[in-house]
């Protein structure tokens, strides 16, 4: 009897092992309060809705990893959150699964995905979920009229005080043309040209003495905290933590912003290729990515989400409308980033930026 037991135990534990495996997916994405925005507006509905389960895994972005598993055969990642740059490039090589927007769930009114997504939210093999921007934020106690333009974050004679900037070409360059009256759709083509350069250099020239330049992420929030600078560019999500978590009283201006787009791909061979479409339909429908949005202030994609946001899920007096980066008035004069653009001119830029920097 008790070898009986001990193999219908054996037994049990294999068919169980089988079918959590049968129904589990992997998925894989950036760490921190991002993946945390993504387990509870994602990943614990989808398991409640399907029985599923979701085992959730960090990595550090690029796509060596998920050619890695796909070239020797064994892909064990089903659902990975990328950069656009690597959405495309992995399709082109052939990495990735084809996805169909026409099986992405309609908006509540019906719209199709197809026209509920932003433009470039829709790729061949990927599906978009958020945005994520570089904007500037400025010290709301420093000024009585407070910045509403890119151009006043150059205007240091109506806005005095120190600016804080990236110490990077990046961003920088398309801020300065912006700021200097440059409609955000006319920014590249015009960064494209020797005279586009140099203009945005001359722009950059006029707050020079007045800057105070940084490189990781932690640092421009300090600086207002510190009193150091009364404005400075900042990745949205930075300058939102310490305005929810620490009472900062910063303000945001998003005219001139330059955002990116995160997408859900999924490697080609995944052994649940089935289940990871249905956890990218579940999650980038139109409630699931406004849930997101009260974890975090990265901006839903779908035009259908952007109603239904509510509050900070921690503090209700926080309205996170006011910090996503795809209001219609946030995308007013905003420019995503080229990253085929700085692809084939970010070498000779970001020489000339240093070479700037340096004199």
């Amino acid at each position: 009897m008790k070898i009986l037991k001990l193999l219908f135990a054996s037994v049990s534990t294999l068919v169980f092992a089988s079918v959590v495996n049968a129904d589990s997916i992997t998925v894989v994405s950036w760490g921190g309060a991002y993946t945390k925005s993504q387990v509870e507006a994602y990943h614990k509905p989808w398991q409640n809705k399907t029985g599923n389960q979701v085992v959730s895994e960090d990595y550090s972005g690029g796509l060596a990893e998920v050619k890695a598993q796909v070239e020797s055969g064994n892909v064990t990642w089903d659902v990975v959150d990328v950069e656009l740059s690597d959405a495309l490039q992995g399709c082109d090589e052939g990495i990735l699964e084809t996805i169909d927007p026409s099986t992405l769930p309609a908006a509540p009114d019906g719209t199709p995905a197809t026209k509920d997504f932003m433009d470039g939210a829709l790729q061949e093999c990927a599906v978009g979920n958020i945005v994520w921007s570089t904007i500037y934020a400025y010290d709301k106690t420093k000024f009585s009229t407070p910045p509403t333009t890119m151009a006043d974050f150059f205007n240091v004679e109506k806005f005095p005080g120190k600016r804080g900037m990236r110490k990077l070409g990046k961003a920088m360059l398309e801020m300065a043309l912006m700021g200097d009256g440059v409609p955000a759709e006319e920014v590249y083509d015009l960064l494209g040209t020797e005279a586009g350069v140099q203009r945005a250099f001359a722009k950059l020239d006029t707050i020079k003495d007045h800057v105070v330049w940084w490189e990781a992420g932690a640092q421009p929030p300090q600086l207002l905290a510190d009193g150091e600078v009364t404005m400075t560019i900042v990745w949205n999500g930075r300058i939102f933590n310490a305005i929810a978590a620490e009472g900062q009283p910063f303000g945001l201006v998003w005219d001139g912003q330059v955002y990116d787009l995160d997408l859900f791909v999924i490697p080609k061979g995944s052994k649940n290729k089935e289940a990871a479409l249905d956890f990218i339909r579940f999650s980038t429908d139109t409630q699931r990515l406004a849930d997101q949005a009260s974890w975090i202030n990265y901006g839903p994609v779908r035009a259908s989400s952007i109603p239904l946001i509510g509050s900070y899920h921690s503090d209700s007096s926080i309205k996170m409308i006011d910090h996503m980066p795809t209001t219609e008035a946030a995308l007013k004069n905003a420019l995503q980033n080229d990253f085929e653009f700085w692809a084939d001119n970010g070498e000779e830029l970001n020489e000339r930026f240093n070479a700037w920097l340096a004199n």
